[in-house]
């Protein structure tokens, strides 16, 4: 056979290869090794799918083929429309604000020493999960000033710049000189030069009235002024004191404003003292005076965050707080990538900073926002937990979403078809953004 070989005949035949998988394994070991996973995807993934596209076309029963019916619901049921219309705007505001924050913290925080511990800071938040986040900003927009951070920076900002009433309970008593008018008291009868005028109210809390009250004083007769007194006309204990008069316990109402009134209009007016004392001169003559409806006014106790208009930002302020320490994480990955040369050269071409960051920086990191955006459009897609704890009851139906009708159609209202169709509406809402992703990724592995 060497001879044969040597001398030119035909070569003996190859024995036959054996099939192997690019990577050098053999495809029948590769198919076992990867069929338990497989099985697991079509049990946890494929199967739950198919069940919820078919269950989507049949009846509350299950029993009775339904057609379209469930998916006519999505857009006739008024909860799903306002779930919808939630989805819309958490899809445009949350990974838009929650990613030009990250893009904003990158970069501030690129240069400075405390750079590395801000984004610690910043990112913490994804350490905890959405059921605590849920929590604390419902402790957070508690509407009680003195419990809800939020409300008590809010009041605080707010009084700095209109001062609040202390005296907002305060009403005329028995036997009263003074009439409602207008969110105010007024006197029954006009006065004179030279009369002492008393003006006593009732209905504030001893522990309410103000620090700098003190013992209320009997008017003094001036020829030519008008004096008077407004107190706290009440003293504890049945049958002490003298009503309409000031008693030794009894306190004035410092900071209380006196108009005097002719016509209509104000012709002067006053504050009283510590001691509820007020005096006005001759022009008050022939006017009747006036408490305003500005010394009864509410205390300012902020906003009401978790009210009807209000819960839907609310609750997308906390997963900015969540997620922005993602996106600045990211962002920051795809900053320092950037060759600075061009940075540089930019500067030295005349540039502004603002000039660099917006026409070289943010270009060069598209694909990173990009990456960031979708990432988290896919995930607002699915927000549930955050709507279900921090809403209360009276305002979960204003800040429903898609994931939160879908638990409810199928738990709470035992509406499993329309729950059904719910999670396929979802899926499909969801394979665009997905779509986009894989092809945006694939062009980035050609370049």
């Amino acid at each position: 056979m060497t001879s044969a070989t040597a001398a030119g005949g035909p070569p003996p035949p190859a024995a036959p290869k054996s099939r192997k998988s690019v990577t050098g394994t053999r495809k029948t070991v590769a198919a076992l090794f990867l069929l338990p996973a497989l099985v697991l995807l079509g049990a946890l993934v494929v199967y739950p799918i198919g069940y919820s596209v078919v269950r989507s076309f049949y009846d509350q029963s299950g029993s009775g083929f339904a057609g379209f019916d469930n998916y006519e619901a999505l857009f006739t049921d008024d909860g799903i429309r306002t779930a919808l219309k939630n989805n819309v705007i958490w899809v445009v505001f949350a990974p838009t604000v929650a990613t030009a924050l990250g893009l904003i913290f990158a970069v501030l925080t690129e240069r400075v020493r405390w750079g590395t511990a801000f984004k610690l800071v910043v990112f913490m938040p994804m350490a905890i999960s959405m059921l605590a986040a849920g929590i604390i900003f419902r402790l957070v927009y508690d509407a009680d000033p003195e419990k809800g951070v939020a409300n008590a920076v809010w009041v605080g900002i707010h009084d700095t710049f209109a001062e609040s009433s202390a005296f907002p309970k305060a009403h005329p008593g028995r036997e009263s000189p003074l009439e409602a008018q207008s969110g105010g008291f007024i006197t029954k009868a006009t006065v004179q030069t030279g009369d002492t005028v008393t003006l006593p109210l009732v209905g504030v809390a001893p522990e309410q009235m103000p620090g700098d009250a003190k013992r209320a004083v009997s008017p003094q007769a001036d020829p030519g002024m008008i004096t008077g007194t407004t107190w706290q006309d009440f003293t504890r204990g049945k049958g002490v004191g003298t009503l309409g008069a000031p008693d030794a316990t009894e306190l004035g109402y410092p900071g209380m404003k006196i108009e005097a009134v002719k016509d209509g209009k104000v012709v002067e007016s006053a504050r009283a003292g510590a001691d509820g004392t007020f005096s006005l001169s001759e022009k008050a003559d022939g006017a009747q005076l006036r408490l305003p409806a500005s010394n009864f006014k509410e205390p300012y106790n902020g906003l009401d965050w978790l009210g009807p208009s209000l819960v839907t930002p609310s609750i997308i302020g906390s997963y900015i707080w969540m997620w922005a320490g993602f996106a600045m994480v990211l962002i920051a990955a795809g900053l320092a990538g950037i060759p600075r040369e061009l940075l540089e050269a930019a500067r030295v071409d005349g540039a502004s900073e603002w000039q660099v960051f917006r026409r070289v920086t943010v270009p060069l990191l598209a694909p990173v926002l990009a990456v960031v955006i979708v990432t988290l459009m896919i995930n607002v897609l699915k927000i549930f937990d955050l709507v279900y704890i921090i809403a209360p009851g009276s305002a979960q139906d204003d800040a429903n979403v898609l994931a939160l009708e879908l638990y409810r159609k199928g738990f709470s209202e035992d509406q499993p078809g329309i729950a059904s169709a719910i999670s396929v509406f979802l899926l499909l809402l969801v394979i665009p953004v997905m779509w986009f992703n894989i092809r945006r990724l694939r062009r980035e592995v050609r370049r």
